[in-house]
């Protein structure tokens, strides 16, 4: 036997270090192998061997230097990762280890030749393999050195006739992988197939997210179960999509064992099975049954009171002293969002120009918590009238005892930041506070304001969001809002919370200057780029273009899509500073005097297959191939059409003038993809008697290539409006770039916690 495979350092080739001078080159080749690739190259390209060679072997030594050759060409990139001695290391083995290993397999006066060619062939199929997946997921370069080390043991083991499993149990998924590879050819080992289950199980340890797509070819593993089990528990939507799946890992998992697995098994065979999942972690506590969920999953009023009093059930467990998070609490929030849109808060906005009798004659079913839960989840879709003729009325016209403190007991404080948010938007927190004691109020208002370092960043832009309208309305509450905030900050800063830190910081700041009387500058004070005004020339493209598109929609849904579009055009037709120029699909209207600027607009076009979406399509594509990138994005439709305008926003742009309903969700989007966007947007619903105005006074600038001035054209917007109290109340809906406490939130903070 070749005892020399047990030892654990593979000496180098004796021939090599025959002379001192010859010792001396190695070690200078070593240390110059990361600057001098090309002269080390010719001297390891060498064809002849140091080492006699068979005639009929010579083949398999070719190809293992064929590799071995192809791995230099690779050197110098798949190597740049690593430190310069792990350099030397992996080079070191794939080629010297290599080489000494070819020599000892070929002088092994104890294989007959057959065995010889398989060792050699085992090491061809080593390079090779490590070259094709190094640095590759799970193959990182500094792999090489227990991979030779593995297929050195492995080869011991095999002499033996034993299996090569405990080796490939021994070391990391990515050697096991190639080591495999090694002993299969021209007979397998005998631990092969169970290697493979080996790795297997590796790969799904380092992947969980794959369990379920790995499993699918692999059934016969024996740890199957276990795996479906263990993807199960980890991704539970997962879990259902396969179950749903006609195959044999949909019927295995079906068959689980695992009470768990086995209810999302027939939850998915049941093509009403998305309604069930909302109720997943009450079914697995016996506090519901399917047949509950069966009686009404088909009459969407009783379905969501089902769904709200889960709500209910799943906000109290979240509460000291249970602080439990339900299973799948995400899917029944989505759930319940989806259905209070689409069975209500649609219908009663779709109602809009119908006598409240009949418009909100949908909710006469809801209780107070219902129509809770009405408001909360549909902050970007719900029109004002809605709101504040027939939801937030209908909640107390529903109690016996109307008190807001009520309320926010019997719904656990469950989004209750952003039900005090919208109140304070739509006028009626003065309102909702008068209903309990003054004391009480502020109690509500302090909670609304505490805790924000262990909420969500939604609920503290909702704080943010909700400044400006306490303000307006309430000066007394505005400076017991901030009062509560410096107190949370020093709170947060004797704690040593940065989160929390950063927080009331940022809103202690924003805050102070609502106040018109201070002079503080949010840029300087927050890092941020100007909130004030807009550089005309951060606005041109290369072209020396300002490039805007405006987003219409129509349909059944959105008559009032066309009126609005008439209107847009009617800002330039026949105006001699614009040209008009029309085609099936959009509008194109550019400047004839003065700076270039260009606007595209889609038709809000009517009829089947969504004809002003396919639209907007050609426009983009048109826009895309004329190499002009928007910096001014306008939406003019329905808050419930913002989505589809912000999928289409690039990172081009400087100027998003949403004209609807800003919330959370849509500020947030915006931010995303241009995080120094400046946002206009409304607390309530758009309107053209203002957003004409505004759009005309951007474009005026424009023209004359001036810098975009948002205090000035506030202040003269303002003016204008001073005379018709009807526009100027909408007017003062709007909210400039620079009063978006939210948006100006969202960058700050954002900014600040990506800094170490």
């Amino acid at each position: 036997m070749a005892d020399f495979l047990m030892q654990k350092d593979i000496p180098l080739p004796k021939k090599i270090f025959s002379n001192k001078l010859l010792k001396r080159s190695y070690l200078n080749l070593i240390l110059s192998l990361l600057i001098l690739p090309a002269s080390l190259n010719r001297v390891l390209a060498q064809t002849s061997y140091p080492f006699k060679v068979a005639q009929d072997r010579m083949f398999f030594h070719d190809e293992i230097d064929r590799e071995q050759k192809r791995y230099q060409k690779l050197e110098s990139i798949v190597l740049v990762s690593l430190d310069s001695v792990m350099k030397i290391k992996v080079h070191d083995a794939i080629i010297l280890k290599i080489d000494d290993l070819q020599q000892r397999i070929e002088g092994d006066s104890s294989m007959n030749t057959n065995v010889k060619k398989r060792y050699l062939r085992g090491l061809q199929a080593l390079v090779r393999g490590f070259n094709d997946y190094v640095n590759r997921r799970d193959f990182p370069p500094s792999m090489a050195l227990a991979l030779v080390e593995a297929f050195r043991k492995a080869m011991v083991l095999d002499r033996k006739n034993e299996s090569i499993e405990p080796i490939v149990e021994e070391y990391s998924y990515g050697v096991g992988v190639i080591l495999v590879d090694c002993f299969l050819l021209p007979y397998e080992n005998q631990g092969i197939r169970p290697s493979r289950y080996i790795l297997l199980r590796k790969y799904c340890g380092l992947h969980p997210s794959e369990i379920l797509n790995q499993l699918q070819n692999h059934l016969d593993a024996p740890f199957a179960d276990s795996l479906i089990i263990v993807a199960g528990h980890r991704d539970l939507g997962q879990l259902y999509d396969f179950a749903s799946a006609h195959n044999s890992l949909g019927a295995r998992i079906r068959e689980s064992q695992d009470t768990l697995v086995h209810v999302i098994g027939q939850m998915a065979s049941s093509r009403s099975g998305q309604l069930y999942l909302p109720f997943l972690d009450n079914l697995l506590k016996g506090r519901i049954r399917m047949e509950d969920i069966d009686r009404v999953k088909d009459d969407g009023v009783a379905y969501y009171k089902l769904l709200v009093k889960t709500r209910l059930d799943y906000a109290a467990r979240l509460l000291p002293p249970q602080r439990d998070t339900a299973l799948e609490m995400d899917k029944l929030t989505q759930m319940l969002t989806n259905k209070a849109r689409d069975v209500f808060v649609n219908i009663i906005n779709g109602l809009h120009d119908k006598p409240d009798p009949v418009r909100f004659k949908v909710l006469e079913p809801l209780s107070a918590e219902e129509l809770y839960y009405l408001i909360v989840l549909s902050e970007d879709v719900i029109y004002t009238s809605s709101y504040v003729r027939g939801v937030y009325p209908g909640i107390f016209q529903r109690m016996k005892i109307p008190r807001g403190d009520s309320l926010i007991m019997w719904t656990h404080g469950d989004y209750f930041r952003k039900f005090i948010k919208m109140a304070a938007a739509y006028n009626t927190l003065d309102q909702f506070l008068g209903t309990m004691t003054k004391e009480n109020g502020y109690t509500v208002m302090k909670a609304f304001v505490i805790g924000l370092e262990k909420a969500s960043e939604e609920d503290a832009v909702d704080v943010a969001d909700s400044y400006s309208s306490i303000f307006e309305k309430n000066k007394s509450l505005a400076r017991f809002v901030l009062n509560a905030v410096k107190w949370n900050y020093s709170r947060n800063l004797s704690a040593g919370n940065r989160k929390g830190i950063v927080i009331y910081n940022l809103l202690q700041t924003l805050f102070e200057s609502a106040d018109s009387s201070s002079k503080v500058d949010l840029s300087e004070k927050l890092g941020i780029p100007p909130i004030y005004s807009v550089n005309y020339n951060s606005l041109k493209d290369s072209m020396g273009r300002v490039v805007e598109q405006a987003f219409f929609y129509g349909g059944d849904e959105d008559k009032d899509g066309l009126v609005s579009f008439s209107d847009f055009l009617g800002l330039f037709r026949g105006k001699p500073e614009w040209k008009i120029t029309e085609n099936p699909q959009w509008v194109t209207i550019n400047s004839t005097r003065g700076k270039p600027v260009w606007i595209f607009a889609n038709k809000p076009l009517t009829g089947e297959n969504d004809p002003d979406e396919n639209a907007t399509d050609a426009l983009d594509e048109f826009l895309e191939k004329k190499n002009m990138h928007p910096a001014i994005y306008i939406h003019r439709g329905h808050s419930y059409h913002v989505s589809s305008t912000l999928k289409r926003l690039r990172a081009s742009a400087k100027i998003v003038v949403l004209g609807s309903c800003g919330g959370y969700n849509s500020l947030s989007e915006v931010l995303k993809i241009s995080d120094d966007a400046h946002i206009i947007s409304s607390k309530q619903v758009g309107t053209r008697t203002v957003n004409e105005p505004i759009l005309q006074a951007i474009n005026n600038d424009l023209i004359s290539g001036k810098n975009i001035d948002w205090l000035n054209m506030w202040k003269d917007l303002g003016y204008k409006f001073r005379n018709d109290p009807v526009a100027k109340d909408r007017f003062d809906d709007y909210i400039p770039p620079y009063k978006n406490l939210g948006a100006i939130f969202i960058k700050a903070y954002r900014r600040a916690m990506e800094q170490p």
